[in-house]
């Protein structure tokens, strides 16, 4: 079946129609990683989005549910340049087109993503529809798009209750946290490390995992949770997790997080958390042209000059003109732009970073900050 997107500015791709055949009118974005596929389609920072893998393949190595980052897939639609629809690997539990018809994701194969993507970096991100009608209006879908914004995602893709994540025995792989929301296998550790609350903004799987994986009782808290709440449970440490959306609209995490921020509990922040925590403290945020998306994001610790290669997927960044240095300094900044990457907090016990340490799949250069976070809990204990 023909599929189409109509892009904003008038531009249409014609191509082959994949996973669902409903219409749908989303921002898009596009992700240059060559794999993980299935860790972008589960990443929640996506919901509202409508995704173009640069890399031209997608889909060889098949679904396996083990690598997911969370419940389900997210984003609005998929747009790719070649679909594999006979995986070869011998994890692989499904196909992606299976994949996105069961989870009623409309996307696109066929059209030239290399053009695409010219178009949103040149351009900037927009707006776009996918459908199957061919029958379209140009005008008609172009003046519809043109409303569409990303909103509310936070409460959509945070969990509705809280749920708390241990370490079990050392002869156990794998424990299965049930709750009246979800099933998820996560992998664990012996030992029963620090206390740490995870204010889920959205959270991929693989934050709340690196901490279980070194002993820690990780107690996981839904985006509308107040600051009283967390800190009457006297965690050791606190996570600010991803998320996705205009890091603006969430007004009353801001204002719990900024009670988080006069606590004394040392706190730690990815993406999204870093970014309301800058709002936090008096800074301000703004949109790029077309974000960082993908697994090879060069990033500079500005104390040791040493530079990483980071997984990315954001569209906002926090403006270092209107950061107060009494109250932060930054700490990493990205190697192809200039962008802030992260904040240390003076005299406080927080550092946050904008990219994803957690990255699986992805280059893991960067694991050790949870390890940082550990020992900020140890000396502050």
């Amino acid at each position: 079946m023909k599929a189409f997107l109509i892009l904003e500015d008038g531009t249409v791709f014609e191509g082959t129609s994949i996973g669902s055949t409903r219409e749908v009118i989303s921002e898009i974005v596009f992700n240059t990683s060559m794999t993980g596929y299935l860790e972008v389609l589960t990443d929640p920072s996506y919901a509202g989005q409508a995704v173009v893998m640069t890399y031209p393949l997608i889909g060889n190595y098949g679904i396996c549910h083990e690598d997911m980052e969370s419940k389900k897939p997210w984003p609005d639609g998929y747009i790719v340049r070649e679909l594999s629809r006979i995986p070869s690997n011998f994890r692989s539990e499904d196909t992606i087109q299976h994949f996105l018809e069961t989870n009623d994701i409309p996307g696109i194969s066929g059209i030239d993503t290399r053009a695409l993507t010219k178009i949103l970096r040149e351009k900037g991100t927009m707006n776009g529809m996918i459908t199957t009608n061919e029958n379209f209006d140009v005008a008609e879908a172009t003046a519809r798009m043109k409303s569409y914004v990303v909103t509310g995602v936070v409460k959509a893709t945070s969990c509705k209750e809280p749920y708390v994540l241990e370490p079990v025995a050392a002869d156990a792989e794998v424990k299965s946290i049930r709750t009246a929301e979800k099933t998820e296998p996560l992998k664990t550790q012996a030992g029963r490390g620090r206390r740490v609350a995870l204010l889920d903004l959205g959270a991929k799987n693989n934050i709340a995992q690196s901490l279980i994986e070194r002993g820690c009782e990780v107690t996981v808290y839904p985006s509308h949770t107040t600051a009283e709440e967390i800190l009457n449970t006297n965690p050791d440490g606190i996570m600010l997790s991803n998320g996705p959306g205009d890091p603006k609209e969430n007004v009353e995490v801001i204002n719990e997080i900024r009670k988080l921020y006069e606590s004394n509990v040392p706190i730690f922040a990815i993406c999204l958390g870093h970014q309301l925590m800058a709002l936090a403290t008096g800074a301000d945020t703004y949109k790029l042209k077309y974000g960082h998306r993908g697994g090879n994001h060069p990033v500079k610790d500005l104390e040791t000059g040493r530079v990483y290669i980071s997984s990315q997927n954001h569209g906002y960044a926090v403006d270092m003109d209107s950061l107060d240095p009494k109250v932060a300094v930054p700490a990493f900044v990205n190697v192809n732009d200039g962008t802030n990457e992260g904040l240390k907090y003076t005299g406080k016990n927080i550092f946050t970073v904008q990219y994803h340490p957690e990255a699986c799949p992805g280059p893991q250069d960067s694991s050790y900050l949870f390890d940082r976070f550990l020992n900020m809990m140890e000396v502050n204990a």
